[in-house]
């Protein structure tokens, strides 16, 4: 970028990049805490995402950093196999997502069908909210879903006679500004996120009134949270739960990242995606996380899509959003050790009923019902079992609804004007699998019929209902029959060529 172009911009990346950076401030320590670790994981994350992944990346207006669709899927990981075991599944998962990109394959990780990305927002969202609203009332969330919707009453209970009520307030009252600042803003002030302005509120009243609430744990040097990767770690990568904790992580980060990106696309006029680029940013970015035991991060549509409303035009504003972070932690640490971590929760809970989005569940009605269904039993999948076995249902879901296209097949026989003729008519996709309904269509027609066979209705025809029409024409030319196979419109979707024998004719 020449000087006289840097100079135009850089005060309205300036600008967007506070904005951003007030936006990323609150949601990474949040989504730590929902993953269950300490907030400065995610701030390093959030640091990285800017000062790192904002220079590489190939979507210069979107804005990396830890991700609610990723915390319940590291709260299981951290869960089952420690804080320790974070740091080798993310390098792996950075690799696979670096030589994804190299290899030029951005583009498949967007072949992933809607339904199956808005439906495990929707059951993350689900999950993020049910545990949530237990770090609300200063208690320790469960392991699953089931058992903190389970666990909510006692919670509850529990919290009324001790301080936990001054912290759910503290959260309940985070929403509620969060809420009526994004129906009421003025337009002068809506570059002020209103989780900040949540935070803000919630931390100034926690203050003023003395209240008994756990507050946000930072340490004083940031270094003290960096967990460097042992290499002694690496041997346990052989474990075959870690590998595909490894591949989870790189699909679900890839996906949400380049669908991402392409929704910030359609908000500017800007530089457009280069998704091979952005996804290999991404992987250096985790494979850094990955070094220093942080949280995994991806491309995030909320801060993005902030940093395209601020006035963003260039990567700068991404950069510049790391380089607060870094020195918010670095100079008022004592600042966020204020923040009581149940105004954060509340954030999370907020964000949580967002990811819930109905509006696309409706949209995909215009699609038929298959796709709603996909959604719905994606969602409770992840919510009754978990986040992978949740996604592996909506993949067999979409491939159950693609090879049952793929198999139908209308089949008529009809009578020509002319006396002796006949048109067999296929429409669909003619494959082996209706091989046994089209033999059983052939065995009506009448001896010495001359029969019409035209493709061009079909999407597809594989060699076994070709082989199949061709044998029935040489098996019946004793008896005068004759098949006409007409290929017009279809030459490209033919498997094979035709073969003209005996008996059977090919009309291009």
């Amino acid at each position: 970028m020449r000087a006289a172009q840097l100079k135009a911009v850089l005060p309205r990346e300036l600008l967007a990049s506070v904005v951003v950076f007030l936006v990323a401030l609150p949601l990474c320590m949040g989504i730590a805490i929902a993953s269950g670790l300490p907030p400065a994981k995610g701030l390093i994350t959030g640091i990285i995402g800017g000062l790192v992944v904002g220079w590489l990346a190939g979507s210069p207006l979107q804005v990396s950093g830890p991700a609610a669709g990723l915390a319940v899927l590291v709260f299981e990981l951290v869960r089952q196999h420690g804080i320790a075991m974070l740091g080798p599944i993310l390098l792996l998962a950075g690799f696979l997502q670096l030589v994804a990109g190299r290899l030029k394959l951005g583009c498949w990780f967007r072949v992933t069908a809607p339904a199956v990305v808005y439906g495990m927002l929707a059951g993350i969202g689900v999950l993020i909210v049910l545990s949530q609203v237990h770090v609300m009332l200063d208690a320790v969330p469960k392991p699953s879903g089931l058992d903190n919707l389970a666990a909510f009453p006692a919670a509850v209970s529990q919290a009324l006679p001790s301080f936990g009520w001054q912290a759910g307030a503290l959260g309940l009252s985070t929403i509620a500004v969060m809420y009526l600042w994004e129906k009421f803003r003025p337009h002068s002030l809506r570059f002020v996120p209103g989780a900040l302005l949540g935070v803000g509120l919630a931390t100034l009243a926690s203050l003023g009134l003395a209240l008994q609430v756990k507050r946000v744990e930072v340490p004083a040097n940031l270094a003290e949270a960096i967990d460097w990767l042992k290499p002694a770690d690496l041997l346990n990568l052989a474990d075959p739960t870690l590998l595909i904790a490894a591949f989870a992580v790189a699909f679900i980060a890839s996906a949400e990242t380049l669908l991402s990106a392409a929704a910030v696309d359609r908000m500017h006029n800007g530089q457009r995606s280069d998704f091979d680029r952005e996804l290999s940013a991404q992987g250096v970015g985790n494979m850094l996380c990955g070094l220093l035991g942080a949280l995994p991060m991806t491309g995030v549509i909320v801060r993005s899509s902030a940093n395209v409303q601020a006035g963003a035009t260039t990567r700068l504003s991404t950069v510049f959003h790391g380089l607060w972070l870094l020195a918010f932690v670095l100079l008022l640490s004592s600042v966020l050790q204020s923040i009581p971590v149940a105004s954060l929760a509340g954030v999370l809970v907020y964000t949580g009923f967002k990811l819930v989005d109905l509006k696309a569940f409706r949209g995909l009605g215009r699609y038929g019902r298959m796709p709603m269904f996909t959604y719905a039993a994606t969602a409770l999948a992840i919510i009754f079992t978990d986040l992978l076995t949740g996604v592996l249902i909506g993949f067999g879901l979409t491939l159950a609804k693609l090879a049952w296209k793929a198999s139908r097949l209308k089949i008529s026989l009809i009578d020509l004007p002319k006396d002796g003729e006949m048109e067999l008519r296929l429409i669909g996709a003619a494959t082996f699998l209706k091989v046994p309904a089209l033999t059983q269509v052939l065995g009506t027609i009448p001896a010495g019929a001359t029969v019409h066979v035209p493709l061009n209705n079909l999407s597809y025809i594989d060699h076994s209902c070709l082989e199949l029409l061709e044998e029935w024409g040489r098996a019946n030319a004793a008896k005068g029959s004759k098949l006409l196979i007409e290929a017009r419109g279809l030459k490209r979707r033919l498997e094979g060529r035709l073969r003209t024998t005996t008996g059977v004719g090919s009309a291009a």
